[in-house]
């Protein structure tokens, strides 16, 4: 029956996010066949600040989902409209700061990359016309984090699909038949993501028995929820901080090992998102069971949840490693028409096949943590994973070049996992009385 539920819930989610690095494999093939490689690792460049003030600001899904599910559970349906409405002020202002200080945030981020000259140049035209979807891609977050709690899983995969369809479909149009590059590539997610803001305001429309509650300022600004926000949020961002800063060091480093290994990396890291994504869909179904089950005080069905999700999870990793070590060059080959990037992205593709099986515990325990608002061993996790095992394991082997970050990386996967599984087995159940 446990099975029933998780697949159930994370079919939806993983048609969702096969999307999003869909888009990605699409917007690397469109820059993979223009006539130099400096287009893609603009991109790249540019995706790095991106991940550290977009994804930097995931806790406001990931916070949204424990807390809305948790609320949920416990049936307090006024509750459910308070964490949705302070979540999106949250989002709003967030994103004001945002473009307030968007040319600080470039001219630090540029620095501390240090990218080529002409790449940097390239990178700056995508990021002054992709800053400006900040608002939506906040707003979108709490708005698909609360559909999550709510255990909505189509909300999710109808907003992805709408925004990535979108987004594709400009792509080809702007980048081919307006040849405007990397700035058509820029626009095309801008445009994008406001499309897919006005499909959630849509469904959200749906929810009429929520949006009928009349909320006092004192429910709204509930002094004990605020700071209950505050304190999941403020660990979820030094957590998801700590994971960009590991990202970002693996594309500053791949940088310095020149163009040909930064465009070979970014053409491979397409492979870990496209695994990260599936396994994700397993971690959200966890997320919304496990909150539910913890609101309700119900440790069996916290237990189910995790191993039915876990179960799951493995044969798909499994699957990943099969596929990667089948059709890996295939796809490289796909991806990218230039021959030295072709030939570096297969030196190292052994990394790719191997990575599903040592992270996919690490996405696991991401959405059972996430569901039942662990978020300060999650903090606590990622800070020894990145200060004390990936950088040491950078350190002593940079010697190595590509295939010692490449091994950095892997021991830093490796290290979320078993800590996390630790975690969970030893203190879990314990959390509920």
């Amino acid at each position: 029956m446990q099975h029933r539920s998780i697949l159930r819930l994370a079919a939806p989610i993983i048609l969702a996010n096969i999307s999003t690095p869909l888009l990605g494999l699409v917007d690397t093939a469109v820059l993979g066949h223009l006539d130099s490689a400096r287009f893609l690792a603009a991109v790249a460049l540019a995706g790095v600040i991106f991940n550290f003030i977009y994804w930097g600001f995931g806790f406001l899904r990931m916070g949204t989902t424990g807390i809305v599910a948790q609320a949920a559970g416990l049936e307090q349906t006024s509750e459910v409209k308070a964490c949705l409405l302070r979540a999106l002020m949250t989002a709003l202002m967030l994103a004001g700061i945002i473009l307030w200080f968007r040319h600080d945030l470039a001219r630090w981020g540029f620095y501390l990359l240090h990218g080529p000259v002409e790449v940097e140049a390239l990178a700056g035209q995508y990021y002054q016309i992709r800053i400006w979807s900040a608002p939506a891609t906040l707003s979108l977050y709490v708005l698909t984090g609360w559909f999550l709690g709510l255990q909505n899983m189509r909300a999710p995969l109808l907003i992805v699909l709408v925004t990535n369809g979108i987004n594709i479909m400009l792509d080809f149009m702007l980048v081919y038949h307006w040849q405007l590059g990397v700035k058509g590539v820029a626009l095309a997610s801008v445009i994008a993501e406001f499309c897919g803001l006005l499909t959630a305001l849509a469904i959200l429309l749906s929810y009429r028995h929520y949006l009928a509650i009349r909320l006092s300022r004192e429910i709204l600004f509930n002094t004990q929820k605020l700071k209950q926000l505050l304190r999941i949020n403020s660990d979820l961002f030094i957590r998801t901080l700590c994971l960009i800063f590991a990202f970002a060091f693996f594309i500053a480093q791949s940088t310095r090992l020149g163009e040909i290994v930064l465009a070979a990396n970014t053409v491979l890291m397409n492979f870990q998102t496209f695994m990260a994504y599936a396994l994700d869909g397993f971690a959200h179904a966890a997320e919304a069971l496990v909150g539910r089950a913890i609101g309700q005080r119900n440790r069996a069905a916290f237990r189910a949840a995790v191993n039915s999700a876990a179960l799951w999870s493995c044969a798909v990793a499994l699957g990943f490693c099969f596929v990667y070590a089948i059709f890996g060059d295939s796809i490289i080959q796909l991806l990218t028409s230039l021959s030295p990037v072709q030939h570096a992205a297969m030196a190292f593709l052994p990394w790719v096949v191997l990575m599903p099986l040592l992270a996919f515990l690490s996405y696991l325990f991401d959405g059972v943590f996430v569901g039942a608002t662990w978020s300060r061993a999650m903090r606590n996790i990622m800070l020894f994973s990145v200060f004390i095992v990936f950088l040491p394991a950078w350190y002593f082997s940079w010697d190595y070049g590509n295939q010692g970050l490449w091994g950095a990386m892997s021991v830093f996967m490796l290290s979320r996992s078993l800590l996390m599984a630790f975690v969970y087995k030893r203190f879990g159940l314990k959390t509920i009385h």
